[in-house]
């Protein structure tokens, strides 16, 4: 009786079947909830494209004068947001593709993602409209929290691209013979440097407010700020 093929074989020959413009991951099946083709992924590009640039334009621009809820705050987290989603699949693309789908784009990444990302913006709205003051105070205060959007990015970024086919969007539970341990490069700073990216990144989307919260109400935040914690770790 022939030997069962080893679980490498199988991925190589699924690897051999693949045309150049394939989106099938090699040893993963994409979750299904957006059509994993070459023709979905161009339209997300193309979508994402499209809100970055109304994003940066937002942001340059310091906001639409005459809509209230058009600001360049709003702008940025936009063109944050899009940039993000967009270069998690061109990454995947360029430096792992055995493992690129359409779920590279990380757009289908769970429910609470996107309630967590649709309540900001809801909570921004809100406040933006019953309260505008507190949405409003110079871009000098929001410049540490654009500087981590950007250091973020970058460190994760460099991590998937320094990994390369070592990188997974999903926890491998069964090791291949090409797996290597990367611990040089950016691997040499941070065990996790893309998740230590991501964590930079989205805190930099909410660091400016604290200053203008303290800006605004002085004694009154700081006594605030010593009662209730923030609840995520090592930020008091």
């Amino acid at each position: 009786m022939a030997e069962p093929d080893s679980f490498d074989q199988r991925l190589q020959r699924r690897e051999n079947r693949r045309h150049r413009l394939d989106t099938v991951p090699v040893d993963s099946e994409p979750r299904g909830n957006i059509p994993n083709t070459p023709l979905a992924a161009s339209i997300i590009s193309f979508v994402l494209g499209a809100l970055f640039s109304l994003g940066t334009l937002l942001f340059l621009s310091g906001g639409l004068v005459y809509s209230w809820w058009a600001t360049y705050q709003l702008g940025f987290f936009l063109a944050a947001w899009s940039a993000f989603h967009w270069g998690e699949f061109a990454v995947t693309a360029g430096w792992n593709r055995d493992k690129c789908s359409v779920d590279s784009f990380l757009l289908d990444n769970g429910v609470t993602y996107h309630i967590a990302n649709g309540s900001a913006l809801v909570e921004y709205l809100i406040t933006l409209y019953l309260k505008p003051s507190l949405k409003t105070f110079p871009y000098v205060s929001q410049l540490e929290g654009i500087a981590l959007v950007l250091s973020g990015q970058i460190l994760r970024t460099a991590a998937m691209i320094h990994a390369s086919t070592n990188f997974s969007h999903s926890v491998a539970f069964r090791k291949r013979e090409s797996h290597e341990l990367v611990t040089n490069g950016v691997y040499s700073w941070s065990r996790h440097p893309s998740y230590a990216g991501f964590f930079y990144w989205a805190l930099g989307t909410q660091a400016a407010e604290e200053r203008a919260l303290v800006k605004f109400f002085g004694d009154d935040y700081h006594a605030y700020r010593r009662r209730v914690g923030t609840r995520i770790p090592f930020i008091p």
